[in-house]
């Protein structure tokens, strides 16, 4: 049963530790959005969050999210989508989202800057960035990256604004700092070779059980679920 007053709290908790840690960096807490993870969770949670000032809110699967965007009607809300997005589902996605977090090649974006265009639209994109070498997981090798970015900055309706990053799972926060320090630097060097600092100005890392080590470490979104709306119940299957 959802609880106002606890998600309301919940979500003010998380903005003041995300306050703290972009302090300890030297950082404007302003430099840093919250993306709220309603993945699982119901319409009637993002609307408790909106009513807190939340704008910013993630979603895993296309499908999902879909049903939420078109039952949000008016609502303030912009939608990030920061889970895989699959070749076939991308020019709906093109329809749905503001950000798209997961771009991890060349096919896939060139899919989606089709797509965007048909509907007239903008969208942003980031490139979601393998630094463990994980072929369990989704992302560019580091290695696959550039060639991204020549395609996203030449594409006509999807704008490159930064990097993503998922590291392993880690049972200390602590150890997900090297992933970050590492996503941040490499978005450094790539801007020091002559990438326009705007298109890669985003850094989206760390998630509810790592987001102060993210924000540390300079990230400018983070993607925060159960420390807002509480745990998730999966359905069977």
């Amino acid at each position: 049963m959802l609880n106002p007053p606890d998600i309301a709290r919940r979500l003010n908790g998380v903005r003041d530790r995300i306050a703290d840690a972009a302090r300890r960096s030297g950082r404007l807490p302003s430099s840093v959005r919250l993306v709220a993870v309603s993945k699982t969770f119901p319409l009637d949670a993002i609307r408790i969050a909106v009513q807190s000032g939340q704008i910013d809110f993630g979603e895993n699967k296309v499908q999902e999210a879909q049903t939420k965007i078109l039952g949000a009607g008016s609502l303030p809300v912009r939608w990030h989508l920061i889970g895989h997005l699959q070749s076939n589902k991308a020019k709906k996605a093109a329809s749905l989202f503001d950000t798209i977090h997961s771009i991890d090649s060349v096919d896939l974006l060139k899919k989606l800057d089709e797509g965007v265009a048909e509907k007239g639209r903008q969208v942003d994109v980031l490139i979601q960035v393998d630094l463990a070498g994980d072929q369990t997981k989704h992302g560019a090798p580091e290695s696959e990256v550039p060639a991204i970015i020549d395609v996203a900055m030449a594409c006509k309706a999807v704008r490159l604004s930064g990097l993503m990053v998922l590291p392993p799972a880690v049972d200390d926060a602590r150890d997900a700092r090297p992933y970050f320090a590492a996503l941040r630097d490499l978005r450094d060097r790539y801007v020091a070779q002559g990438i326009p600092a705007v298109n890669l100005a985003e850094l989206s890392m760390g998630m509810s059980h790592d987001f102060e080590v993210a924000v540390e470490e300079g990230a400018t979104m983070v993607r925060v679920g159960s420390e807002i709306f509480g745990e998730r119940t999966y359905a069977a299957g």
